[in-house]
């Protein structure tokens, strides 16, 4: 009996392999929030990622002593599906060498990646992505390091392709509120949450141009938070508004009860994964041949769009059918 290929055999997956990564990336700046956040995972399971936050949960001279928690907290049990990265301080501030050596000699076997804030341009991210492959290096991790990025200053925006092209990178995160208020009053505050922050045309030219980047790179783009930490129907209408009318695929949480809207708001439509599961698997069946589903043609091109949506449902945690399961998921 032959064994019918797999979509990741059988389909181009572009210049890069594009990573599928859970919906919602949550903050969180202590131990104890740290904890809860790991905690909430296991109870959603793995729905979202947790970013242990140096550069704002830091306290003025206790850099190094915040990096060793951050560090235990990421090497611990309590990090049960190793998707726990950090935040480190930016590349302006002393302290973030020392937040890589730590975080990457302490726990870099079960990091899940790093991110950078404030650059200024591509040169300052250049130099941090060697500096964390050095580290790396010499803790004798055999594979690099994922690298997050935060495109909030107007150098960052300028470079943003540049800085998409650098090795490693598999995340661009938009930091709406720095980037407003790098403007000097000309974007008002109003503009930091919606509908400001999708109809400001400076805003929406920097989303639109970062998420661009992001895609032709086959790097994830995620969203800033929404400053509404509670309305669940707000934060979903954030997350949608960044996933349908800017190619968001990922958006940042700032508090627990923001986490499921966002995961629910970023899933793909119910009806595309029903057409992605019956598509890919008549498609298999004809050994990735073209064929038609439902009075359409489909081949190669339409089926590398289908399995990122089954792949996105999976991530995302909704239910697959079952022969879908069978046939993509369990190899």
């Amino acid at each position: 009996m032959i064994t019918p290929t797999h979509p990741n055999d059988a389909l181009f997956a572009g210049e890069k392999a594009f990573p599928v990564l859970a919906a919602c990336e949550h903050f969180a700046g202590s131990g104890k929030l740290i904890g809860k956040a790991m905690d909430l995972q296991v109870e959603y399971g793995a729905a979202f990622d947790v970013t242990c936050d140096c550069e704002d949960g830091a306290a003025a001279g206790q850099e190094r002593e915040h990096a060793q928690m951050v560090a235990r907290m990421i090497a611990s049990e309590r990090n049960r599906f190793g998707r726990a990265g950090a935040r480190i301080h930016d590349p302006s501030h002393p302290a973030w060498r020392q937040d890589v050596d730590i975080i990457v000699r302490e726990a870099g076997s079960r990091l899940a990646y790093i991110t950078v804030p404030k650059a200024t341009g591509s040169g300052q991210v250049a130099e941090v992505i060697r500096y964390i492959d050095e580290v790396r290096t010499k803790t004798g991790l055999d594979k690099p390091v994922p690298v997050h990025v935060l495109i909030e200053t107007h150098g960052a925006l300028r470079d943003v392709f540049e800085i998409a092209e650098l090795p490693h990178i598999e995340v661009l995160d938009f930091g709406l509120m720095d980037f407003v208020s790098g403007h000097h009053g000309a974007i008002p505050a109003a503009a930091m949450r919606s509908p400001g922050q999708f109809e400001h045309a400076l805003l929406g030219r920097a989303k639109a141009d970062m998420v661009a980047a992001a895609l032709a790179n086959g790097i994830v783009p995620a969203h800033n938070v929404c400053l509404n930490l509670k309305d669940a129907e707000v934060i979903a209408s954030d997350a949608r508004r960044a996933r349908d009318e800017f190619g968001f695929l990922r958006m940042w949480s700032i508090y627990p009860a923001q986490i499921q809207p966002i995961v629910n708001a970023m899933r793909p439509d119910l009806a595309e994964v029903e057409d992605a599961a019956g598509i890919l698997s008549a498609a298999q069946d004809a050994d990735w041949g073209p064929i038609q589903y439902k009075g359409e043609l489909h081949d190669r091109a339409t089926y590398r769009y289908f399995w990122e949506i089954l792949r996105k449902a999976k991530v995302t945690g909704m239910t697959l059918p079952a022969e879908a399961v069978r046939r993509f998921f369990v190899r």
